[in-house]
């Protein structure tokens, strides 16, 4: 868990920032947390753009053109970290979506490296953007027609890099929340703030 200390401002004349524990929590996301429990779910991840879902496909191919129950738009996600840290594999054909140097979204049958492993970034919007852990700024993008996009090309607030996640049938999931950012302190309050993160 993280514990955070609340410093009471005793000293109103005090220009002092307040403890920041940022870098702290950033460091703690980025290493792989070997004393807890992976988690492991299974749901669909629904494209914005396409109307579809992500799909992993027995050539290796990853595209978000499947239907909603489709046995390849099935994934199983596990969750890797302290953080938000995720790795994704179809359910049929076991392979892990993974991000090649070029940016392009392939199937691999070991996901174990960081080129396997995704960042959940929860948007304002309720979208999650996904973006690659080796790659940093890279996301997970696709088409209108459910194609991939080059990773390079994409940014977190563009429609081709967010997606739902729903259970089979258009049920939406909630999701628990396990990594949390720093936010910063505003007029109405000298104290850091800890907002929850999915």
């Amino acid at each position: 868990g993280l514990a955070a200390c609340i410093y009471p401002n005793t000293h109103l004349q005090s220009h002092s920032p307040p403890p920041n524990f940022k870098h702290h929590v950033i460091e703690q996301c980025r290493l792989s947390d070997r004393m807890s429990r992976r988690l492991i779910r299974t749901y669909q991840l629904y494209s914005r753009t396409s109307g579809k879902h992500v799909q992993v496909l027995g050539n290796k191919k990853v595209n978000a053109m499947g239907d909603d129950g489709a046995v390849h738009a099935k994934l199983v996600v596990e969750t890797d970290t302290f953080g938000s840290r995720i790795r994704i594999k179809g359910a049929k054909t076991g392979y892990y979506i993974c991000m090649n140097k070029t940016g392009k979204l392939i199937g691999k049958r070991k996901g174990r490296g960081k080129d396997c492993i995704f960042t959940e970034i929860v948007l304002e919007n309720n979208y999650t953007a996904l973006q690659n852990a080796k790659y940093e700024g890279w996301y997970m993008a696709f088409t209108r027609k459910g194609r991939p996009r080059k990773a390079s090309r994409t940014k977190q607030h563009q429609r081709e890099a967010h997606f739902m996640k729903r259970q089979p049938k258009g049920h939406l999931l909630g999701d628990t929340q396990t990594c949390y950012t720093i936010v910063g302190s505003n007029n109405n309050t000298r104290r850091g703030q800890l907002s929850k993160r999915s």
